[in-house]
Formats: C-alpha cells, sequence, structure tokens
C-alpha cells in the first residue's frame, strides 16, 4: 500500500471501499415512488495500519520509524492537496491478482496506543475519492469598428504543468511504485502509463518493479 508514493510499512489486512450512489427517490402526486438514477458518488476507504517501534521480519523493504509515518499524514492533512492511494493485490507465490489507484484526500485519522501492541502505533486512516474539476474562462473582445459582432475566447481550465527537468533513465529506489517515480520525475503520476510502456522488456507487471532496475524514461 503506497500513500503519496510512500510504502506503508505493513500492509492493512483489511480494507474497506464503499462506493455510494447519488440516486434521488421522488413520490409523485398519485403516490407512486420512482427513483431517479444518477451518477455514482465519491469512493470511501477506511483501513487501519500498523507502525511499528521495532524491527520485524514482516514489515515491508526499507521501513522507515513510526514518526516518519505520522510526519506524512500530519503534512497531507495540513497541505490540503489530494494523492495518490495504490493498493497492490498479490497471492502468496507473488502472482498479481488486481490493483487500485485512486486521487484521494485524507478525511480523518486516529491514534491508538495500545499496551497490547507492545511499543507500536495503531491509526485508523479515512480516506475520500477526489475528482478534479474546474471552469472555462470566456474573454469578451469589443468590436473593433461599429457594425461587426464582439468575438469571444473560451480558455479550457489550465492544468500544472512540471518544469523539472526529464532524466534519460531512473534507477528504481526501495520503497518506489510507478505512480511515485512518474509524479517525483515528471511531474504527473498518470503518466506511469508511458513508463512502463517504454521498458516492457523489464516489467513484466506494472504493480512489481524492483531496486535496482533501470528505467527509461519518457521524453
Amino acid at each position: 500500500m503506497y500513500l503519496d508514493g510512500v510504502l506503508m510499512p505493513v500492509t492493512p489486512e483489511k480494507v474497506q471501499i464503499k462506493t455510494g450512489n447519488q440516486n434521488e427517490t421522488m413520490t409523485l402526486i398519485n403516490g407512486e415512488e420512482i427513483n431517479t438514477l444518477k451518477g455514482a458518488g465519491l469512493s470511501e476507504i477506511s483501513f487501519t495500519l500498523l507502525f511499528p517501534q521495532v524491527p520485524y521480519s514482516f514489515t515491508n523493504g526499507g521501513a522507515q520509524p513510526a514518526n516518519y509515518y505520522l510526519s506524512l499524514l500530519q503534512r497531507l492533512k495540513e497541505e490540503k492537496k489530494p494523492f495518490q492511494w495504490i493498493l497492490n493485490r498479490v497471492r502468496p507465490n507473488g502472482t498479481p491478482l488486481f490493483y487500485t489507484n485512486l486521487t484521494v484526500s485524507l478525511e480523518d485519522y486516529q491514534i491508538t496506543e495500545d499496551a497490547e501492541e507492545g511499543f507500536d502505533l495503531l491509526v485508523a486512516v479515512s480516506l475520500k475519492e477526489y475528482r478534479n474539476y474546474g471552469t472555462k474562462t470566456v474573454t469578451i473582445q469589443p468590436a473593433p469598428t461599429a457594425g461587426q459582432p464582439a468575438s469571444a475566447t473560451v480558455q479550457e481550465p489550465q492544468r500544472e504543468a512540471s518544469s523539472a527537468p526529464q532524466p534519460v533513465t531512473y534507477t528504481v529506489q526501495s520503497g518506489d511504485s510507478l505512480w511515485n517515480i512518474a509524479k517525483k520525475q515528471l511531474g504527473n503520476g498518470s503518466r506511469y502509463t508511458e513508463i512502463y510502456e517504454l521498458n516492457r522488456d523489464k516489467i513484466k507487471n506494472p504493480n512489481l518493479i524492483y531496486p535496482g532496475q533501470v528505467l527509461t524514461m519518457p521524453a
């Protein structure tokens, strides 16, 4: 499991994803009820993370101290920006099943210190799916001479572009994911598919990359 490109030290045993709807039930004059079908609502995700305070053999590679992950959650809350939540699912033998990749916001988290867990921390996390939106800007230009109609220019919503230099290659580090690499190196996590297409000879499954792999980066 990745939060904003950071690999969690222990993958939760249970993850709940709830997707509601915005359907509306109305009552007609004759008393009959009808249901107006609308688009799906925003998905809500909840799980409990274990932040170990001592080394364990079952932690994911490169696990950091608990304060590192607590600082991450605090930053995600204070920045008030959406981020990427990724969950890879594989069988015990390593065969991939499927994975979920959603843009989300951090709604809340609750830290529990339980003596039965020793020095470790349990953190209940709630996320909500984030959908980007924007508005168009219309600029009215007055007619240069009498009798000619005014013209209008429509500008599409401006999206933030990365000005970071694009490296030719990138060496995979511990805890990396393709989304994380695309976000850091290309300025847009959704460009991970471009990296995957350029490196099909090295990457058999986009969910499984390994430290030390040298990836060709898109221009």
